[in-house]
């Protein structure tokens, strides 16, 4: 069954808009599958909006068996939108520490403190209003509308944009992504097709386990009928396989300077990677040709002994840059002034700072 619409010329895309799969097939597909078999995940146990706006900003660039394993600590730890906004941001990075991307926890704890202020404590079922909420974007918006309040409200992630550009066979690379503008409009058909809050999540279950951007499940997809690139044998080459630019690499000395028996750490400035975590100091290996005891005093200011170079190395990757760090291991005569990098904290054996540590400090430690 497709949606007749009036001739338009072919731009880049093979398919004409009068061959777009239509809107309620696809939903009616959609849903009965969603609700037969789809993935026991904690938070579709919910409809929370909180909840739900919690586990959408942890399953940003997170695999879900990471979210698993931190989202319903995370809400023991704070159980509504306002002891969250009440907390300390150091107590937010604490819970969200080893989730990484940890500019998500801040403007999370930022945008809980909006809604307190500016909304009494609960999340609007808006869209529109969601979208005035710090770090609350178009996908978050729409899922929380979509799924907490059961609102026709369209939401395109990767994988929701890959389902929509094979179901239409959409050619034009350009079109493909979840930015393009040509997918909202198609979601925002399907999901007022039936019931939203199910729609959507199928929608996104079906990219995540079926749609796969390598290999589908072609066999057992629910909407194969209306599926254009399987009509036409284009499912492994829609979309187009993107083309990505090396990362940049940085080499670094991670030092571990030992003080009286307690271990330096710096709390990293507020903004940029890792900001406000607490990490070893780093130095970069270009102004530090080498880490024994003469280098190490004179970058601290204070006399250094017994300075050792692991035989490990650590290696961190980030979305857009990738870390190659050393650990140097050494011990202080005197308490330095200061360590490269940040706020100096001194810790006992074993102990943690508040605010948590990200996992490239665990990395490092590890390898030490």
């Amino acid at each position: 069954m497709v949606r007749r619409t009036a001739k338009r010329a072919p731009g880049k895309d093979a398919v004409v808009a009068s061959s777009i799969p239509d809107a309620v097939a696809i939903a009616g597909a959609l849903g009965p599958w969603f609700e037969r078999g789809h993935r026991d995940l904690p938070w579709r146990a919910t409809s929370d909006p909180y909840a739900v706006w919690v586990s959408e900003v942890m399953l940003q660039q997170t695999q879900v068996q990471t979210v698993q394993r931190y989202w319903g600590e995370f809400l023991r730890r704070f159980p509504t939108v306002q002891r969250l906004a009440a907390a300390d941001q150091s107590e937010v990075l604490e819970a969200w520490s080893g989730l990484g991307y940890y500019r998500r926890a801040r403007l999370l704890h930022r945008g809980a403190q909006f809604v307190t202020e500016e909304y009494g404590g609960q999340l609007p079922d808006d869209p529109q209003a969601l979208l005035a909420v710090p770090g609350i974007g178009r996908y978050t918006a729409g899922a929380v509308a979509s799924i907490a309040f059961d609102r026709p409200a369209p939401l395109v992630d990767g994988n929701v944009a890959r389902v929509m550009s094979r179901l239409d066979a959409v050619e034009d690379p350009a079109r493909q992504p979840a930015t393009a503008a040509r997918h909202w409009p198609r979601v925002a058909d399907i999901i007022a097709a039936g019931r939203p809050r199910i729609l959507a999540q199928a929608l996104m279950e079906l990219g995540a386990t079926v749609c796969t951007p390598r290999s589908p499940k072609c066999e057992v997809c629910p909407v194969r009928p209306q599926c254009l690139a399987h009509a036409q044998g284009q499912v492994d080459v829609i979309p187009s396989p993107k083309k990505r630019a090396a990362s940049p690499k940085a080499s670094f000395w991670a030092l571990a300077i030992m003080w009286r028996g307690r271990l330096g750490l710096v709390r990293r400035p507020d903004e940029g990677l890792l900001a406000g975590m607490f990490c070893l100091p780093l130095v970069a290996r270009d102004s530090m040709a080498t880490a024994d005891n003469s280098a190490l005093s004179a970058c601290l200011g204070v006399p250094v002994t017994r300075a050792a170079v692991t035989e490990t190395s650590v290696k961190h990757v980030f979305t857009h840059r990738v870390w190659l760090l050393q650990p140097v291991l050494a011990t202080a005569r005197r308490k330095p002034a200061s360590l490269p990098g940040g706020e100096a904290l001194w810790v006992e054996a074993g102990e943690r700072p508040r605010g948590g540590m990200p996992t490239v400090t665990e990395k490092l430690l590890a390898a030490l």
